[in-house]
């Protein structure tokens, strides 16, 4: 049913909460597991020197691919064929466009579970990415720490 799925990471423990439900729908399916991280521009800003920001997007791109292959790493173990993908931009913008762009066939992804007021204020990237596209999202809802 399900050939390629989409897991958002953006490096916290509790998008990771979501990781064994993405790994138990790609062994199910046999499916291909997408890993993305989804990295804010760096502003460039007159007062810092362009090559110390392109510096710093270098070294960032680098720390959020090194984060991504040692998730791989341990998801290899369960005989999943796992990719890495870095982009840059509104984490929920470049979901969206991933998922249509690498036709994905279901996206799973951790949901910190706020409402009311907190969730108007703040937006919710699991809640823009599940009205955004047109395939399942598996929202799982993250666990406090302890709990």
């Amino acid at each position: 049913m399900y050939k390629r799925i989409l897991m958002p990471l953006d490096g916290s423990p509790i998008a990771e909460q979501a990781l064994p439900y993405a790994i138990a729908q790609a062994e199910r399916f046999q499916a291909e597991l997408v890993l993305l991280k989804v990295l804010t521009p760096l502003a460039e800003s007159r007062s810092l020197p362009i090559r110390a920001v392109r510096k710093a997007q270098e070294i960032t791109r680098g720390l959020a691919h090194d984060y991504l292959d040692r998730i791989a790493t341990e998801i290899q173990g369960h005989d999943i064929q796992v990719r890495v993908v870095t982009i840059e931009g509104q984490p929920h913008v470049q979901i969206i466009r991933l998922a249509e762009e690498e036709q994905v066939d279901l996206i799973v992804i951790c949901t910190r579970g706020h409402s009311g007021f907190s969730r108007w204020l703040m937006g919710s990237v699991a809640d823009r990415v599940a009205r955004g596209v047109n395939i399942p999202v598996l929202l799982v809802r993250a666990q406090k720490e302890g709990s």
